[in-house]
């Protein structure tokens, strides 16, 4: 009771910045000799210490070293965890290196800790530092550093690194080839994430809840329909209460949705709402939904659930606001969209990003409200929300083009071309309003331009299967590239 006492004194402290009851604490515990005896003490003060001294963590290390046990390395560790867990991250590498430099012992707990931590930088300078100790010190045959390292070359994009750690491995488990094949559908390598699946069980391993989703995420990355119902179906067997995992349950409804199966995504959707686990279908199930039907062109489909949503109590996220305020712009729904704009700003409190802001121009220009549109840049542009996107400047450049405002075309123009010279679709629409006016001169002047540029326009790419083929179709090509043989199970 007394140790808990003291721990929250620290916690409030650390909570309210308020440096001076810590330290009056800390000139307690060392009167009264406290701190010399209770480890889990000295480590909150430490980890007390170093949130609210950020840049001197260091200074903090070197001083508390004499009062830690430098032979034990469990105090080291808790302080590592609770770094990393609590987003100190460059804290818990400093801490990591501090161990090193002072001879504690780095064990498999500080080492998978540290690389969680260097995973959260998005840097793999220090992971590859702390691959190299593993390798030296012969913690390469644990299973737990070995998918720490996974992960951590993963999240940093270093694929291959983490495909030659995975292979390398003596010994391997899902958590392992989990963390792989996360790292192949985040880079949207999916075929290479399906086949790694494919392997799993000639490696004796098994697929549990997570495995099932990325598979499915793959799936639709390469509409493989078939593999995904295979999936689907594969779940249904194995899981008990399917229902309960809204993450699986969201990259069903995915899945099928980017496959074109939209009935079936509805039916993963309302499967989510049946009975007891009625509860379980929160925000990121409506949002996925949601995103069927606005990639589908449901549009009033979306609208519709949106209300539902709305009406269930379950407060949408900036993901829902975009669908529902784009799919406002293909219903020609301009009130609404707004409507809902203003929803999410000043009822939800959620701050418009740029896809928002983007959305919104685009909303008004289709609905021919140009000065509404170039006011709602300029507000934005004047309060500093966010910096305008390509996409913005497009949109209000083609509304420029349906309107016949030549003037403010040709501005926005410019606008658009010094953020990305090298974008064909602006010079396409600038070509387009030359045309409206016949202004031949200034139309031949852009051509040339583009070519001096090297600009035309990109490559199409589609993904289609045939019987048990899943093939790659890319414009201009007379043949088709077989790139995953479909057939078979899971």
């Amino acid at each position: 009771m007394f140790v808990d006492s003291l721990a929250r004194i620290l916690e409030l402290g650390s909570q309210s910045n308020n440096l001076r009851p810590v330290k009056m604490l800390h000139a307690h515990l060392l009167r009264t000799g406290f701190l010399f005896n209770l480890l889990d003490l000295q480590t909150k003060l430490i980890f007390t210490y170093s949130t609210l001294l950020h840049p001197n963590s260091l200074q903090i290390f070197k001083k508390f070293f004499k009062s830690i046990n430098p032979i034990n390395p469990l105090s080291f560790n808790i302080l590592l965890s609770d770094f990393s867990r609590n987003g100190f991250s460059f804290i818990a590498l400093q801490t990591l290196s501090f161990m090193h430099i002072n001879g504690v012992a780095l064990d498999t707990y500080a080492l998978c800790s540290s690389l969680t931590a260097s995973s959260s930088i998005k840097s793999v300078k220090f992971g590859e530092q702390i691959h190299a100790h593993v390798a030296k010190s012969g913690w390469s045959a644990s299973v737990f550093v070995g998918s720490a390292l996974i992960d951590s070359y993963a999240k940093a994009s270093f694929i291959d690194y983490a495909a030659l750690v995975f292979d390398d491995m003596p010994v391997k488990n899902t958590v392992c080839a989990n963390a792989l094949l996360s790292g192949f559908v985040e880079t949207k390598r999916w075929v290479e994430g399906i086949e790694l699946v494919r392997n799993m069980p000639s490696l004796n391993l098994t697929y549990d809840c997570f495995t099932l989703s990325a598979v499915l995420r793959a799936c639709a990355g390469v509409s493989a329909i078939e593999l995904g119902k295979q999936t689907h179906a594969y779940a249904l067997r194995m899981i008990p209460d399917i229902e309960a995992d809204a993450f699986l349950q969201s990259s069903l409804i995915e899945m099928y949705g980017k496959c074109g199966l939209v009935v079936k995504a509805s039916q993963a959707f309302s499967m989510a709402g049946v009975g007891e686990t009625e509860r379980r279908r929160d925000v990121v199930l409506w949002t996925s939904m949601l995103g069927v039907y606005g990639r589908n062109g449901y549009f009033s489909k979306v609208i519709e659930l949106f209300k539902k949503m709305l009406i269930e109590g379950n407060k949408p996220d900036g993901v829902a606001f975009l669908t529902v305020i784009s799919a406002c712009r293909y219903t020609g729904e301009l009130e609404l969209g707004i409507q809902y704009f203003d929803f999410m700003v000043h009822k939800c409190r959620l701050d418009p990003g740029p896809e928002h802001y983007s959305c919104m121009i685009d909303l008004l220009c289709r609905a021919g409200e140009l000065e509404k549109a170039w006011k709602l840049m300029n507000e934005m542009l004047g309060r500093g929300y966010c910096k305008p996107t390509i996409a913005m400047w497009g949109a209000l450049l083609n509304a420029c083009d349906n309107c016949g405002n030549l003037v403010l075309g040709r501005i926005i123009a410019q606008e658009a071309m010094s953020m990305d010279p090298y974008n064909a679709g602006i010079y396409v629409l600038l070509s387009n309003l030359y045309a409206k006016y016949e202004m031949w001169d200034e139309l031949g002047q852009l051509r040339e331009s583009m070519k001096c540029r090297g600009l035309n326009k990109g490559v199409g790419c589609s993904w289609i299967q045939v019987d048990d083929c899943l093939l790659n179709f890319i414009n201009g090509m007379t043949s088709l590239k077989k790139i995953l043989h479909c057939a078979g199970n899971l």
